[in-house]
């Protein structure tokens, strides 16, 4: 008997009793409990996303609400800066283009984070710019932005500020209304350990103001419908209503434990396994890494590529790979959504026995004592 375990950054680990929901039989999706239902899990997002804003319910992946996000708010004539710092930063860029919306683009070497200063410096030359889109975590790397530094910029200007929380969105502090944040986008099967199908975007009032004069087309992923539809406990569209119901479970757990102790939380799994990549002699591939996963640059005699297939074939452990240039180069460690202690300590023990296997001259239990010491630190320090 072989047992699995997902540590990838999406989709993540469900919990049973979500899963088990939607084994429950379908209802109508336009009856009073469906109304009931939407309006409870749009309350419960806002908090999610920090914020009091209306959170708008998309049937999507995070991408449909990163194009919604351009659609809405962006016209033919904007001029918008782009961070690309990974694959994902760079989708903002395709999709720009898709509409035909030029954009600026800060490129950032794949690993690192973007300097602040840099985008300051770009709007004082280009003064009108519409908006800057950037990624919370680039999921592609593991690297962190630093939103509320961007936000402190962006606010200040007629710029507005749009992120792609897709996969970092309760894993990473993203405080909407406190930093200033105009738009977040995000999605389901990541921090909120539900399938993928869903996708979610909020707006504040600047942002709103902007969804007025956009001229580009819209139309299923038109937020105006979906705001005025999820005030109503609705959505425009048929909505993926057993997805729905997975996801008040989830939203449940995480509202209990508090947004900001599941960001904690995260925090906690993330310094572990960066600890234990350490202890390993390995090197940590992003140079200001997320909570949502751990990337890790592999030594030229291993090949990524094999090493992830050997780990899912032969352990029932999957990690995710690097992706375009990255491809087999590095590894990605998830330790995000519906994770706790041990399953780092799984994760680690795992990573241990698969580089030995496979001949690389690493020191067996280095990472697991690694990652053990700072759950011990960490537990005596909250006693």
């Amino acid at each position: 008997m072989k047992k699995h375990f997902l540590f990838t950054p999406g989709p993540t680990p469900i919990p049973p009793e979500a899963l088990l929901s939607m084994a429950s039989p379908i209802d109508y999706h336009r009856s009073a409990e469906a109304v009931k239902l939407i309006k409870d899990v749009l309350e419960k997002l806002k908090a999610v996303f920090q914020t009091q804003n209306d959170v708008m319910l998309l049937t999507s992946s995070g991408t449909g609400a990163m194009e919604g996000a351009v659609t809405n708010l962006l016209s033919r004539n904007d001029r918008v800066i782009v961070i690309r710092s990974g694959k994902f930063g760079e989708r903002w860029g395709e999709l720009c283009t898709a509409y035909g919306v030029e954009f600026d683009a800060i490129d950032v070497e794949w690993g690192n984070s973007v300097d602040p200063q840099m985008v300051a410096e770009r709007l004082g030359k280009r003064p009108e710019t519409k908006a800057v889109l950037s990624t919370l975590c680039e999921t592609s790397t593991g690297a962190l932005h630093d939103i509320e530094s961007l936000a402190q910029i962006t606010k200040e200007r007629p710029t507005l500020l749009v992120v792609d929380a897709v996969s970092a969105l309760c894993a990473d502090d993203l405080q909407m209304d406190n930093w200033g944040v105009d738009v977040v986008v995000s999605c389901s099967q990541k921090g909120l350990m539900t399938p993928p199908g869903l996708g979610f975007a909020t707006l504040n009032d600047r942002a709103w103001e902007a969804t007025k004069s956009a001229d580009l087309p819209r139309y299923y992923f038109d937020l105006r419908k979906a705001r005025e539809s999820g005030l109503e406990g609705s959505v425009p569209y048929t909505p993926a209503i057993t997805f729905i119901v997975a996801l008040q479970y989830a939203l449940n757990l995480i509202c209990s434990e508090g947004v900001r102790n599941v960001i904690a939380r995260h925090a906690r799994l993330a310094e572990a396994t960066r600890s234990a990549v350490k202890a390993l002699g390995l090197n940590l591939f992003a140079s200001n890494p997320a909570n949502t996963l751990t990337s890790i640059r592999l030594p030229e005699a291993v090949d990524g590529k094999a090493f992830v297939k050997m780990m899912r074939e032969k352990h029932g452990v999957t990690y995710a790979g690097g992706q375009s240039g990255l491809s087999g180069k590095i590894i990605r460690i998830a330790h995000l959504g519906w994770m706790g202690e041990y399953d780092v300590i799984v994760a680690i023990s795992a990573l241990e026995r698969g580089l030995a296997e496979i001949g690389y001259d690493v020191p067996i239990g280095a990472g697991v004592t690694a990652a053990q010491e700072v759950f011990h630190r960490q537990s005596t320090n909250e006693a």
